[in-house]
């Protein structure tokens, strides 16, 4: 309207984008000061546009998904994956194709991961987060078991392309990259703002249902959103490829936080309906700024001693290793916390009316940012396991494929390499090896059990181990000082995520995954990105076979002795899962709070309403999955006597695996202690059948890569999560069985 504000003052309604251009000055200023030698001269502007011209293109994607009100945890594999599959087309070590072939089937490979994302979670009902984590681990494994662990490089080949002036800098001395990026957030910004695309974005994000009412194909807005969020990683790892003229195995590992939190910081909302392009692009810029000065660090003067004479060396003191992760990961929780905390608070309205005097406005709603659409609750099926004879109820049991399954890799084990499977030794190091994850696994069946999802566990898994490897180590503390500080650590991260989760209304999946990168950037700060051996040998007693604590102890059984046998196959951590899981499963399927548990994840209203403490109960199974995943540490460290900074990596996939493929229910209200440990079981035989060692005939042996484990638990994890919701809440074999049954009754019409 003519002679409103807004057409006064172009720049109404841009005010967070222009406090984001404020805040960035303000950092860019103090980084000036921290570091003139860097930050002083254009240089820095420069690396800082290069590094963001990639993420804030995947932010361009990123905010078509989030506005519709679902999340892509895939972009940061997809980048890797395009990457690696134009290298290998390209490189003369591989295919050697042509430039034109090469980039089509490069962009092919991205935009059919944004399509099976798309379809998963629209058609197939697959929660998004699980969906685009199933897929984040896919293609990892992908990425390594395709490159090896390997670089693949073309400078030759490159240099006589003018593809990879992308990656140059041009007459102006600005790299390429930047215009590409210009480019994109421009067309992005057009279609979100200016075109039907984006109107039916916003209307799917802001009320889905009402958007259906309306005639809107909401199903085909949504896989629009991840085909474009897909498209804008695929485009950003042709940008890494020309710039880098090769590609490793680590591409895009960790661009998903980086491109969500841009996304967040920019102003979108995570509860999908509001967000801007160029909101998002600043986000990116910004949290690259911070990256940089977080990484240059402050110049400073050392006097060292050589030879009895003292010398001025110029030296430069950085933060340690892993606290560039943690910072992200606490910008990624802040981000999404000013949703419930500031804005429907309005309290800058508030801060201002109260300046100038007069009568605040009221707060809005702070609740409402758990975001309870992306868990949406299926029906169950009416239960079976009470009826029909006894084979009938054991099967109906969600538990009965799982053990089924774990029967049936075992005899492939057997079949394969009976000499070495059945041994008593190949089996108790199975069960080694089944403990991390069995301890995983039973802490996040409550959390699953409950409807939220832990990301965090294997991070949390790290940080404690690293608490007590650095105690021992660096301080030179007590060992049962060390274990006790390692535990509380790990209980701590559990309690933050409980209360971001039940008292900020954060999302389960958002909070743990912040969580995710602070635990694991706190653990390789800790240790300062080193890996730590040589602890007190009393510790290492925790993760030895049982014979020798009773050794030490003075209580080992007499040798030669069937006792003495299994004392010496059997491990002491197995028999810590033992206890642990036998206590955890009464304590679910017995007692008040495992009822509570189940109530809280089959209705959390209805749950509410019978006078259960809903919050509660979210917030200790969070607390006890982190627990769990403490203890976890505590055996890792004392097992393998050392500990590394990349300890637990993937392991949360490895749990969320392995309690649906026990019978557990994405969206809450089943689950099992003995079925999350079936699963933790078929996760370790197919690791273990993975690195077995096969001999045919002829003398060859033959071991499958271990690159590729990932992709196979991944692929078990998202059949098991379509098993749960089409074979299990939907009953899609029970209605097919029905229907056939209804067929046969009908009687044919007889000619006449």
């Amino acid at each position: 309207m003519p002679g409103t504000s807004a057409s006064r003052n172009p720049l109404a309604g841009y005010g967070w984008e222009i406090g984001l251009l404020v805040f960035m000055a303000l950092l860019y200023a103090a980084g000036t000061w921290i570091n003139p030698d860097f930050f002083g001269d254009l240089h820095a502007i420069r690396a800082t546009l290069r590094d963001a011209a990639r993420f804030g293109v995947m932010a361009v994607g990123m905010t078509f998904v989030i506005v519709n009100r679902d999340l892509d945890l895939s972009v940061g594999s997809t980048l890797g994956l395009v990457a690696v599959v134009f290298s290998m087309l390209y490189a003369p070590s591989h295919y050697d194709l042509g430039l034109g072939w090469t980039i089509a089937g490069a962009l092919a490979v991205g935009l059919a991961v944004g399509l099976v994302n798309g379809v998963l979670v629209t058609f197939l009902q697959v929660p998004a987060f699980i969906a685009t984590l199933t897929m984040l681990f896919i293609g990892r494994g992908l990425v390594l078991g395709l490159t090896g662990g390997k670089t693949i490089a073309y400078d030759a080949k490159a240099a006589a392309s003018p593809f990879f002036q992308i990656g140059e800098a041009n007459a102006l001395l600005f790299n390429n990259q930047i215009l590409v990026f210009l480019a994109v957030a421009a067309i992005g910004a057009v279609v979100l703002a200016r075109t039907r695309w984006g109107y039916e974005s916003y209307a799917v994000g802001g009320n889905l249902q009402a958007a259906e009412f309306a005639g809107i194909d909401t199903r085909l807005v949504r896989i629009r959103g991840f085909v474009l969020a897909s498209l804008c990683a695929s485009i950003a790892g042709l940008m890494n490829v020309a710039q880098d003229k090769g590609v490793t195995s680590q591409y895009g590992q960790g661009a998903e936080l980086i491109v969500i939190a841009a996304v967040i910081v920019g102003g979108a909302s995570i509860l999908g309906g509001r967000g801007r392009i160029v909101g998002s692009c600043l986000g990116a810029i910004l949290v690259v700024l911070i990256d940089k000065v977080l990484r240059q660090g402050v110049p400073t003067t050392r006097t060292i001693t050589i030879g009895g004479a003292e010398m001025q060396v110029q030296a430069m003191a950085q933060l340690p290793p892993g606290a560039v992760p943690a910072f992200l990961g606490l910008i990624l929780v802040a981000a999404v916390l000013i949703e419930p905390l500031v804005l429907r608070r309005r309290l800058p309205q508030r801060l201002l009316a109260r300046l100038r005097g007069l009568p605040p406005p009221p707060a809005g709603d702070a609740d409402g940012v758990a975001m309870v659409g992306i868990k949406t609750m299926g029906q169950s099926v009416q239960a079976r396991e009470f009826s029909g004879g006894l084979l009938a109820r054991l099967l109906a049991r969600r538990e009965a494929a799982a053990v089924l399954f774990m029967i049936a890799l075992w005899l492939v084990g057997m079949w394969l390499r009976p000499d070495f499977w059945g041994s008593l030794d190949n089996s108790f190091n199975l069960l080694l090896a089944f403990t991390e994850v069995g301890l995983l696994a039973v802490g996040m069946t409550f959390v699953i059990v409950n409807g939220d999802i832990d990301l965090s566990v294997g991070a949390v898994l790290a940080l404690s181990g690293a608490t007590a490897a650095f105690l021992m180590k660096t301080l030179g503390a007590d060992p049962g000082f060390a274990v006790l500080a390692a535990f509380l650590a790990g209980t701590a991260a559990g309690a933050v995520n409980g209360l971001l989760t039940t008292r900020a209304r954060l999302p389960a999946f958002v909070a743990t995954l912040g969580m995710f990168y602070i635990a694991r950037g706190l653990a390789a700060w800790m240790v300062a990105g080193r890996q730590l051996s040589q602890f007190p040998e009393g510790f290492g007693l925790i993760g030895r076979k049982l014979i020798e604590p009773l050794q030490a102890f003075g209580m080992a059984p007499a040798p030669d002795t069937l006792l003495f046998r299994v004392a010496s196959a059997l491990s002491t951590q197995t028999l810590m899962l033992a206890v642990i899981a036998v206590v955890a499963a009464i304590v679910l399927a017995r007692t008040s709070w495992g009822w509570a548990c189940y109530a809280t994840g089959g209705n959390a209203r209805a749950a509410g309403y019978a006078g259960i403490d809903t919050d509660r109960v979210r917030f200790a199974s969070l607390v006890f999955s982190a627990m769990c995943a403490a203890v976890a540490g505590i055996v890792y460290v004392a097992y393998l006597r050392s500990f590394n900074p990349s300890a637990g990596q993937l392991r949360e996939l490895d749990a969320i695996a392995a309690v649906i493929i026990g019978g557990g229910s994405i969206f809450g209200g089943f689950g099992s202690v003995i079925g999350s440990l079936a699963g933790a079981a078929v996760i370790a035989l197919i690791r273990a059948l993975l690195s077995l060692q096969i001999i045919s005939a002829d003398g060859q042996s033959f071991v499958m890569p271990q690159h590729w484990v990932n992709v196979f638990i991944g692929l078990i994890l998202i059949a098991a999560v379509l098993g749960d919701i089409w074979l299990r809440q939907q009953g899609l074999m029970g209605r097919l069985l029905d229907r056939l049954a209804a067929r046969r009754r009908t009687p044919r019409r007889v000619p006449t």
